[in-house]
């Protein structure tokens, strides 16, 4: 959240890193401007998409200023935006930032990660969404 306004991105690179301390991985470019006011807020919430998301996705990976406009959420134990219908969710705090080139290693320490749904998740393979086969 930043001024009390939520901000989300559809990210590409997603790994888990430890399970001692709990933490996990994302990899922004470092020229996003949500990524700056991510970064700037200190925490993230990750949002495990489900098949009949693609819309929602769509909308995370827009330039829009106001990409919650149409999307129902709720506030995270950090305060970041859990989006409602999202078969799970990973709440974190940015523990560390390394250089990666073009892009920012972001390391999240895991506060709260919750499976909401048993639907099939969302995937994004070789320029298009998909589902497993």
């Amino acid at each position: 959240m930043i001024d009390g306004r939520p901000v989300g991105m559809a990210i590409g690179s997603f790994t888990s890193v430890s399970l001692d301390p709990p933490l996990v991985a994302f990899l922004p470019t470092k020229d996003s401007t949500t990524w700056s006011d991510i970064r700037a807020a200190g925490s993230f919430c990750v949002n495990v998409m489900a098949q009949d998301q693609m819309a929602t996705c769509g909308v995370m990976a827009s330039r829009s200023d106001d990409k919650f406009a149409e999307v129902s959420w709720r506030p995270g134990p950090t305060g970041a935006p859990i989006i409602d219908g999202s078969i799970a969710y990973i709440d974190c705090t940015i523990e560390a930032v390394h250089d990666g080139g073009d892009h920012d290693i972001v390391v999240g320490r895991v506060v709260e990660l919750e499976i909401l749904d048993a639907k099939d998740p969302l995937l994004f393979w070789k320029g298009g969404y998909g589902t497993f086969a």
